[in-house]
């Protein structure tokens, strides 16, 4: 046995998988101790969302937020980081309430289409994230956006305990 074991943190219990299956797609998972209808929420509440979004080791931060979640609706994220902004934008294909999104990421011509889904099973969440690319070049460039949802989604766990404290158990 490791003696170094008793002073590092404990492993996250859910942890984020993260998994290219093909030339065009990555698909991330990860299971959240909360029911699909809190999951969701944190996905197309925007005080909810700017508040686990950005990995707090990028030293970024979230300056607007726009999320009109609904079919045919549209998202606008501005980011700031070290005095500059970037933007992200698109249109939601689908929102089906606590079970599944689809939008498309419209920034540029190698944007991908992202689709998320909410499966509860005994008051837990299994969120399947797939993003499907117009060419493997473009998932070349964004897998580190998968290795990124790793901390945001520890960042979604913690934000998901404060929301069944203050809501009590429904």
């Amino acid at each position: 046995m490791d003696a170094r074991r008793a002073s590092e943190p404990t492993p996250m219990k859910n942890p984020t998988t993260v998994e290219r299956t093909s030339e065009r797609e990555v698909v991330v998972t990860r299971l959240f101790d909360g029911p699909a209808r809190l999951v969701f929420e944190a996905w197309t509440k925007p005080e909810l969302f700017k508040q686990w979004w950005v990995p707090k080791s990028l030293g970024m931060s979230l300056l607007s937020c726009e999320l009109d979640a609904r079919t045919g609706g549209r998202y606008r994220l501005v980011y700031g980081h070290e005095g500059s902004t970037m933007e992200f934008h698109g249109k939601y294909i689908e929102v089906t309430p606590h079970s599944r999104l689809v939008w498309t990421n419209d920034e540029s011509e190698n944007g991908a289409v992202t689709t998320v889904t909410f499966e509860e099973k005994d008051g837990k969440t299994l969120l399947v994230l797939h993003e499907r690319h117009p060419s493997k070049e473009a998932v070349d460039e964004a897998i580190g956006f998968g290795e990124g949802l790793r901390e945001t989604f520890e960042q979604l766990d913690e934000l998901l305990v404060t929301l069944g404290a203050s809501v009590g158990r429904s």
